[in-house]
């Protein structure tokens, strides 16, 4: 009687059992479900929401680059003195605040962006240093005349970068 009465219970306590773990497993994949769903919509609602963001901070890059553009830099930076160090020298002061103003933009932009428009930044400063050790530059005068003569020759370290900037946002479309 005892064990037929053991063994009535662990009958009746199988099903109960087995439908215990099956009810785990659907509520733990229901719950899986609802946290990657709940995940994926959060994800969807910052991506709009950062989506402005991270184009202000492309076009702040694109000014910039345009900005550092040795012809437009040259224009718009006009020489003190007729020395070419102190024009040489304010003329990577300018670049150099530029970047600086526009540190915090990489905060948006990808890692690879960056990186080209960091290396256009230096690539336009060793422009301006090569041109100004050359002999042909004695003056600051002279030494405009020698960077715009060579970005007549070659393209500018600043298109090549904008250039990527807007292959980059056109991809974000």
């Amino acid at each position: 009687m005892d064990t037929s009465r053991i063994i009535d219970l662990f009958l009746f306590a199988i099903p109960t059992v087995i439908t215990g773990i099956i009810a785990f497993y659907f509520f733990r994949e229901h719950t899986k479900n609802e946290d990657g769903r709940r995940r994926y919509l959060l994800k969807k609602d910052m991506q709009i929401n950062a989506m402005p963001l991270r184009l202000q901070a492309y076009e702040r890059m694109a000014l910039f680059l345009e900005r550092i553009s040795p012809s437009k830099l040259l224009i718009r930076i006009t020489p003190i003195s007729s020395d070419k160090e102190d024009y040489e020298s304010l003329l990577i002061q300018s670049i150099e605040q530029e970047f600086e103003h526009n540190l915090s933009q990489q905060i948006y932009i990808t890692d690879k962006c960056w990186s080209i428009v960091t290396t256009s930044k230096n690539a336009t400063i060793q422009l301006i240093r090569k041109a100004s050790m050359s002999e042909k530059t004695d003056s600051a005068n002279k030494l405009r005349e020698v960077v715009l003569t060579e970005m007549m020759e070659r393209r500018s370290p600043s298109d090549a970068a904008l250039a990527f900037i807007k292959e980059e946002v056109s991809s974000l479309w």
